[in-house]
């Protein structure tokens, strides 16, 4: 099986489901794509410009793109879409341009079924192009969030510890280093004494004086906000809360097992986590209500994703008769995702996408 009918055999299965096939555009505007997830991706992206100055890139992936369209057609309406084609990307050694198809499912309420009903279909859509033996990876932003939020993590220090979980580091690399202090010696010494908000507002204006408005999608803001948590030799992280996370993110096993796991924490801790916990017990229950095998499903707790609009259930799909580890299908729920491209609030959304070159013509 060729990539092509590969795709053709997957769209007809996502059709009959009720996901409409669409294409957007190969040239997109290239700031949505950095705006989203920073400067870094520019360099993984074909860019070029219109005859008015205007960036442009060619397509580096669809799930931006159909998000746009299905504000532009549907707005808050639920919608399902599928798609198969071409996408662009540098990558050192391979070919910038391949194969992807995949999945979306926009403004469904019933959150808890759609994520069940997109992984359903991504497996068996990997059935249909011979890929039967396959490991499911689970991970839950939503669950991730939620506990930090409940430790009363203040928000610079909780961007740095998803940071570090997704990196692979842990949070021994938020440990505090020695020297800093004296790095920054004579700003510290402007801004000692100063309440938080003051001080922050004299590191903007310090970078705003230096001409810097943003710096690898952080706004002047947030690299105040690191600044201020990382040079004044802070963690933000109390020893019971670092404690805490380090026993979370120790959790892993099937979802009924790290649920459990997952509840005894939260009552050990004195933490209410009953919503996330709720949401992803009703999450397994309808992907085994689909006939799914639950327990062959591994949940990791430092499975996470560094882009903010990923707001639950992550997964991941590998090939063991791969030799790389890379999934060769991942998704997930970005419910932040449409409000940050113009919605007036945020729209329940998740999807999927297949790397057809990893699956078809493979052993």
């Amino acid at each position: 099986m060729t990539e092509t009918e590969a795709i053709i055999a997957l769209i007809a299965l996502f059709e009959r489901e009720g996901y409409a096939r669409v294409e957007p555009a190969v040239l997109q505007p290239a700031d949505m794509f950095i705006d989203l997830s920073g400067e870094d991706i520019r360099r993984r992206m074909f860019v070029t410009q219109d005859a008015s100055g205007t960036e442009l890139c060619l397509r580096p992936e669809y799930t931006i793109p159909v998000c746009l369209g299905h504000l532009t057609h549907h707005g808050a309406q639920p919608a399902g879409y599928s798609y198969g084609g071409p996408v662009f990307r540098m990558r050192p050694g391979e070919s910038g341009e391949f194969l992807q198809a995949g999945l979306e499912s926009i403004g469904r309420a019933d959150a808890s079924a759609a994520d069940a009903e997109i992984l359903g279909l991504a497996l068996e859509g990997l059935e249909q192009l011979g890929r039967t033996s396959c490991r499911v990876k689970l991970g839950d932003m939503g669950l991730l969030h939620a506990l930090i939020d409940a430790l009363g993590v203040a928000p610079a220090a909780k961007r740095r510890v998803i940071r570090a979980i997704v990196s692979g580091q842990g949070l021994a690399s938020l440990a505090d280093t020695e020297g800093q202090s004296e790095e920054h010696a004579g700003l510290l010494a402007a801004i000692e004494g100063q309440a938080p908000q003051a001080a922050k507002a004299f590191v903007e204006d310090i970078l705003s004086i230096a001409g810097i408005a943003r710096v690898g999608g952080r706004t002047a803001g947030e690299i105040a906000e690191r600044f201020l948590a990382r040079a004044s030799n802070r963690t933000g992280l109390s020893d019971d809360a670092r404690n805490v996370l380090e026993r979370y993110l120790a959790i892993a096993g099937d979802p009924d097992q790290a649920i459990q796991a997952v509840k005894n924490l939260a009552k050990d801790a004195g933490l209410d986590l009953g919503t996330a916990i709720s949401a992803f017990e009703e999450r397994t229950g309808f992907m085994a209500a689909r006939g799914l095998d639950v327990s062959a499903f591994a949940f990791a707790a430092t499975f996470a994703r560094n882009l903010d609009y990923y707001t639950g259930f992550i997964f991941e799909v590998l090939d063991p008769a791969r030799g790389d580890g890379k999934p060769v299908v991942g998704g997930g729920r970005y419910d932040r995702l449409l409000e940050h491209l113009g919605a007036a609030a945020p729209i329940p959304a998740v999807g999927c996408s297949f790397w057809l070159e990893r699956i078809v013509g493979r052993p």
